[in-house]
């Protein structure tokens, strides 16, 4: 394997940011291109894009001329995947780390076989991954290790998403909607169906061939007009979310991954959470209960909302740039966490 691992990075928004900020500090990899979706952003400086000194590297809107410098991985950042666009690199024989919604892959109907086909022809790797899900869902592989015998496995999501500025990602899930609207269940389980991916992923982790994996959702609403900053949602509409999607073998719950978002201090009814992060339970022999949040570190200076939001976003960026090496080494195909070795973070300790 080579000591450095050549890296294209792929977008530059607000993950991609902490994205190209880690690869530039990382002893292991070098950043040798930059693809840029907006057009104002070609022919600038990567580093200038992100916010950090010049790297001496440009974006650009050329998808052959990033083909041709043969990184051995692209760092894929945007919002939501292409897959026309991902069989283009795969197929080049380029492999690929995903934070645009994809973890099996198995909510791209047959798209996900010409991702798979992209991967045979060009021996590439793909694999997919984030904070939640991804990282949470890897937590809770591991704490199920200390078990002789495990009933059901359940990641509980929690967060006040109320300065979590994204309209494009949460009016999908149902945000903002009139609170009987007749399409909300569906327009929830569309919105947040990476989850069910994540079913299916800790479901290969146990070794069970699941029957089914469902969503349920419920919602709360907002008694007053709420200003988001970009968008406002209007009183009597939706501002909580809870999604609760569930693998069955038979009639029995075995994994439930749950996600319950609420936003302002007017919601009805009044969800309360008193810390974000999640909560891990494994019911088995013994039951395994792990409960994880995040705090900025000592030198950590945030100005603005905007700024505490960075947290997030590196935490979205780090599990794939982490799996870089893993996945350059694996076979062929569509990988996940029950494919590769354990992803280390090597290379982060400040020298």
């Amino acid at each position: 394997m080579p000591n450095t691992y050549r890296v294209v990075q792929w977008t530059t928004g607000n993950v991609g940011k902490s994205s190209v900020q880690a690869i530039a500090t990382h002893p292991g990899l070098e950043l040798v291109g930059c693809y840029a979706w907006s057009p104002d952003k070609v022919g600038r400086d990567v580093g200038e894009l992100c916010g950090i000194a010049p790297l001496g590297v440009t974006a650009t809107d050329d998808v052959e001329a990033l083909l041709a410098l043969k990184p051995d991985c692209v760092v894929y950042n945007p919002m939501w995947i292409d897959v026309d666009e991902l069989v283009r690199i795969l197929s080049a024989g380029v492999n690929v780390v995903a934070t645009a919604s994809f973890i099996t892959g198995h909510n791209l109907g047959a798209d996900r076989e010409r991702i798979t086909q992209a991967c045979r022809k060009g021996n590439s790797t793909m694999f997919g991954s984030g904070v939640s899900p991804g990282f949470a869902e890897l937590l809770a592989m591991v704490s199920a290790m200390v078990c002789d015998r495990i009933d059901k496995v359940t990641v509980n999501e929690a967060a006040d998403t109320t300065f979590y500025d994204s309209p494009a990602t949460e009016l999908p899930v149902g945000f903002g909607k009139p609170i009987d609207h007749p399409d909300l269940p569906a327009m929830t389980a569309q919105g947040t169906a990476v989850f069910g991916e994540a079913v299916r992923l800790v479901g290969d982790a146990l070794g069970i061939e699941l029957d089914q994996v469902r969503c349920q959702a419920e919602y709360a609403r907002t008694t007053a007009d709420l200003d988001l900053g970009s968008w406002t949602i209007a009183a009597g509409c939706v501002a909580g979310v809870y999604a609760s999607w569930q693998g069955l073998v038979g009639d029995k719950t075995v994994v439930e991954l749950n996600v319950r978002w609420r936003k302002g201090q007017t919601l009805d009814p009044d969800w309360k959470i008193d810390q974000d992060g999640w909560v891990i339970q494994i019911d088995g022999r013994p039951t395994v209960r792990t409960a994880v949040s995040f705090l900025p570190p000592p030198d950590f200076q945030a100005e603005t909302i905007a700024d505490f939001m960075v947290l997030g976003h590196i935490m979205t960026a780090m599990p794939t740039i982490n799996a870089i090496p893993a996945v350059v080494a694996a076979a062929p195909g569509i990988v996940t966490y029950t494919d590769l070795p354990l992803t280390l973070p090597r290379g982060l300790v400040p020298s």
